[in-house]
């Protein structure tokens, strides 16, 4: 592996760098990985919009789309780069990441060049977001048991169902959804996708509340939604092969995990004072300091060997499954530890009183999220046994019978 950039990659760091003084405020350390904003939605989601705006218009917002779309037609390592010299800089997120990362290159494989002219630009900038609408209360790491049908109506489909999990439903424009068209033939063969309005009538969006106070996920419900047959995407009952691709690109928006780590812990070791002295003079706590320094070095040359795989044009392999195997854990355990360093004060989820705005505290919560996000541990153990170590796939007896065979709860 190479860690060092070769004379056009470093030339476009240096661009980028440039354009990023020019247009934000680098991060102050001390404030730098701390709790979440307590600034309102509204208000959060108003900034990102004009950062995402002004960094569209400078052709940094894909950089690796074509630039028929807005992107600048670059290579997986410039945008890598980009994102690296980003995160030293104090700029809004958060709001567009699935639908950039996952809806709308769906559309641009799969939708007509006239719907791809309209919703294409419009997403890239910032004026509308988008929301992935796929897993269900039965139907989570096993996308295709949904339930959720849709039914042919002259030139509209009629949808009725429920999808749950969905990421900034409350806020988004439109959605990329699968649905259930045929119940009569295997489960994977019997799925229609589209796109739609998300203030389409019929739908009903309900937060749900989750442990760290926020609720930027959703219970949707669908009641006689209407949607037009020129908004669906793909073949009708080859719903599978659409949502293939948004799978696809899931694997690579949703990355490792990011928040509090060994620094943060070693710097909180240095600053606690337990019974018998400074943290950081606890064999027990230097020892679990020692370990996550291991581990930490391990996912960021994993993390290399993938950069490495980019910049040479090659496609990266299971490297981002194993990374998030490890890290999911690995946040959990950290913040899990550095709020029994705090002693009773762990218990507090309090941005005014805990250090680092709470962001152990938050990341002990939000940790478990994250190891279902994206794949679940046992779904990315599954990949990596079979595309890395070679172990034959899970039996799966029900793939060739009928959906409305198959035994399901009630």
């Amino acid at each position: 592996m190479d860690f060092n950039d070769t004379a056009e990659e470093a030339k476009f760091r240096g661009e980028v760098r440039g354009w990023l003084e020019a247009n934000a405020t680098l991060k102050d350390p001390k404030k730098a990985r701390a709790g979440r904003s307590q600034k309102p939605e509204a208000e959060r989601l108003e900034r990102a919009r004009a950062w995402q705006a002004k960094k569209a218009e400078a052709g940094y917002a894909a950089i690796t789309w074509p630039t028929k779309f807005g992107g600048l037609g670059g290579t997986p390592i410039q945008s890598v780069i980009y994102s690296q010299e980003e995160a030293r800089f104090d700029v809004p997120g958060g709001f567009f990441e699935i639908g950039l990362g996952m809806c709308i290159p769906t559309m641009m494989a799969w939708a007509t060049p006239e719907q791809n002219d309209r919703f294409v630009k419009p997403a890239l900038f910032g004026e509308e977001v988008w929301c992935q609408l796929f897993s269900e209360p039965a139907a989570g790491s096993d996308v295709a048991g949904l339930q959720t049908r849709c039914e042919r109506d002259g030139d509209d489909w009629v949808i009725n169902g429920q999808k749950v999990w969905t990421s900034g439903a409350h806020f988004c424009d439109y959605g990329i959804i699968v649905t259930r068209s045929d119940p009569n033939v295997p489960k994977h063969k019997g799925l229609t996708f589209f796109f739609l309005d998300m203030k389409s009538p019929g739908i009903e969006i309900r937060p749900i509340r989750q442990i760290t106070g926020e609720a930027n996920f959703n219970e949707v419900f669908f009641t006689d939604v209407r949607v037009p047959d020129s908004q669906r995407l793909g073949a009708v009952g080859e719903g599978w092969k659409v949502a293939l691709t948004t799978l696809m690109n899931e694997r690579l928006a949703i990355g490792q995990g990011s928040g509090v780590d060994y620094s943060e812990l070693l710097q909180l070791a240095k600053d606690t004072e337990l019974e018998t002295g400074p943290a950081i003079q606890d064999a027990n706590v230097r020892e679990k300091l020692a370990d996550w320094y291991v581990q930490s070095q391990g996912l960021k040359y994993t993390k290399f060997r993938t950069l490495t795989a980019l910049s040479k044009g090659e496609t990266p392999g299971a490297e981002s499954s194993i990374g998030k195997i490890v890290s999911g854990p690995k946040m959990q355990d950290l913040a899990s530890f550095g709020m029994d360093m705090q002693g009773q004060g762990g218990i507090l989820h309090d941005a005014e009183l805990s250090p680092l705005n709470a962001a152990f505290q938050n990341q002990w919560f939000g940790g478990a999220g994250y190891r279902i996000a994206g794949g679940t541990d046992e779904i990315l153990r599954n990949i990596v046994s079979e595309q890395v170590l070679g172990l034959p796939q899970d039996i799966r007896v029900d793939k060739t019978v009928p959906y409305n065979e198959l035994p399901k709860g009630k």
